[in-house]
């Protein structure tokens, strides 16, 4: 069972893994954090989420900032530290760790997203498709969400709703447009060896499919 919905931003942020040192957003958002968003909406053990297809419904453009950011996070190995003996800093000094990085980010995002959703052996015997289908689009309806969905980080908020009709492609994306290779998401099969996935992102008339992750377009 599959479910339309539509997410819309000033800025959006997805960034690209090779690049370390100054943020770089991927021309579209990653199915990754579609289905994060998705997730913030209504979340069940009992069910699983599948990006089915991302359609742009703006054109695409960036713009550059620069963010103060810190260099440091706070490790466990200090927590245990202080735990054991009693003293030490269970903070980050600001301006000792601040320092200011570019960004390149997507500005006025709006996409319409498919996805839909197989049980999981957590599913109680009362859960069913039909159940959780309704929950999820009532919740949409009403705005509702577990935690604030976001595009990319968390100080880019989104907005979020059930779709109702679906925009017409901008111009400039008809016919195909090749994204080149983007982020899928992360494998979790192995705890101690998560490893990411990627795929081949074409555009169609703005349209991306996304391939099941047990596909052999996948890369791991």
């Amino acid at each position: 069972m599959s479910i339309r919905f539509e997410v819309e931003g000033p800025n959006a942020l997805f960034a690209r893994p090779e690049l370390h040192t100054e943020r770089v957003s991927y021309d579209i958002i990653t199915p990754s954090a579609a289905r994060g968003i998705l997730e913030s909406i209504f979340w069940h053990p009992g069910l699983k989420w599948h990006i089915l297809e991302i359609r742009v419904c703006n054109n695409i453009r960036f713009t550059n900032i620069r963010r103060n950011e810190v260099k440091a996070v706070a490790s466990a190995r200090s927590f245990r530290t202080v735990m054991e003996l009693g003293e030490g800093e269970l903070y980050l000094v600001t301006a000792r760790e601040i320092q200011q990085r570019a960004a390149t980010l997507l500005k006025n995002v709006r996409y319409v997203i498919e996805a839909e959703f197989e049980m999981t052996e957590k599913a109680s015997p009362t859960d069913n498709p039909g159940k959780f289908q309704e929950i999820t689009k009532r919740r949409l309806r009403k705005g509702q969400c577990y935690s604030q969905p976001y595009l990319g980080c968390r100080e880019f908020p989104c907005r979020v709703k059930l779709c109702e009709e679906i925009p017409p492609c901008p111009d400039e994306l008809k016919g195909e447009h090749d994204m080149g290779y983007m982020l899928y998401d992360m494998d979790y099969s192995d705890p101690k060896n998560i490893q990411p996935m990627f795929f081949r992102a074409v555009l169609h008339d703005g349209v991306l499919k996304v391939p099941r992750p047990d596909s052999e377009e996948v890369k791991r």
